[in-house]
């Protein structure tokens, strides 16, 4: 209701103004209804604004009318008896233009607010690139959480916006799968909010030219001079041709799998048969597969094996191991 009430008397009372301060005719009335018109449009489009946007908004039409006000002692600096009537004739006119070019300005530039906060811009600069960006496929597989809890991860996490609206629509789409996903990335960031171990920050960082999530994420990077963390081995592409590094998650992983040597023991749980008649197959907990000879007969059950020799393919590795002879007893 009151929102109507604002749209009525800016359609109504602007043209009156405009009548009494700027031509008592048609004219005066026409221009204050096209007046009343563009601020009717931009309540319209500021209605879903947020609080600060609209500070920002105020603030840029006081500087505009501050302008104004500048050239008008300007004007009448000028001693122009002609030019001051010409001036007061369409002084309301252009501290209203000038107000509400002050107010866009300061609505369109209130995203780089973000560069000004903790000087987001010149902090990859002086600290070397401790700032990480986390892409869309780190949020949703969410393994980025459990690595900054450890403390292994230094400096401070981003996030662009367009990656959490991104999220918001999958957790909309028709596919469960990626409705999972959607919900699954949108806990992650808020778990990495509440969590006390990295700095964690959403900027309104947006490339308008790039519809690709994946390469408006590597050059906002390149922008802010900052690291990527990714599962998406396209991503590292990417950021080779852009000179941009990237932490891939999976190649931290694939880092930290046990060593195990030829000749060494070790426990594992015979899961199921293998390929051969004589063997049994088990995992280690980061899910490499162990074939142990002569284990079909201690299929579900914990035994003692040594290693026989590791096989690196390009799926993982394979550890082939041998049943311990004193098992049995």
């Amino acid at each position: 209701m009151i929102i109507w009430i604002f749209r009525i008397l800016a359609l109504a009372g602007t043209p009156i103004v405009s009548y009494f301060q700027i031509s008592q005719d048609f004219k005066g009335l026409f221009l204050g209804f096209f007046i009343g018109l563009l601020i009717v449009a931009a309540e319209y489009v500021l209605e879903n604004t947020k609080l600060s946007v609209l500070i920002i908004g105020i603030m840029g039409a006081a500087v505009g009318i501050i302008v104004a006000k500048l050239f008008d002692y300007t004007v009448y600096q000028i001693g122009n008896e002609s030019l001051n009537v010409l001036w007061s004739k369409f002084n309301f006119i252009l501290k209203y233009v000038l107000a509400l070019l002050g107010m866009v300005i300061g609505v369109k530039k209130v995203s780089e607010l973000d560069d000004l906060d903790t000087d987001i811009s010149q902090l990859g600069k002086k600290v070397g690139r401790t700032m990480k960006l986390l892409d869309l496929s780190c949020v949703i597989d969410g393994r980025i959480l459990d690595i900054c809890e450890t403390g292994f991860i230094s400096g401070s996490l981003i996030v662009p916006r367009f990656i959490l609206d991104h999220l918001h629509k999958l957790t909309e789409a028709s596919d469960p799968m990626e409705k999972a996903k959607g919900r699954r990335g949108l806990d992650i960031l808020a778990r990495l909010q509440e969590t006390k171990a990295l700095p964690f920050k959403i900027i309104d960082r947006e490339i308008k030219e790039i519809n690709d999530i994946s390469a408006k994420t590597v050059r906002i990077a390149k922008e802010l001079k900052c690291s990527i963390i990714t599962v998406d081995f396209n991503i590292n592409k990417l950021g080779a041709l852009e000179n941009v590094p990237v932490l891939n998650v999976n190649d931290l992983s694939a880092a930290l799998k046990p060593v195990v040597l030829p000749g060494e023991d070790m426990q594992i749980f015979v899961m199921k048969e293998g390929k051969e008649k004589t063997q049994g197959v088990g995992y280690l907990d980061d899910g490499t597969m162990v074939v142990v000879e002569d284990g079909r007969d201690c299929i579900g059950r914990k035994m003692d094996v040594v290693v026989q020799s590791i096989l690196q393919t390009s799926q993982g590795r394979i550890i082939f191991t041998k049943v311990k002879k004193n098992n049995g007893k």
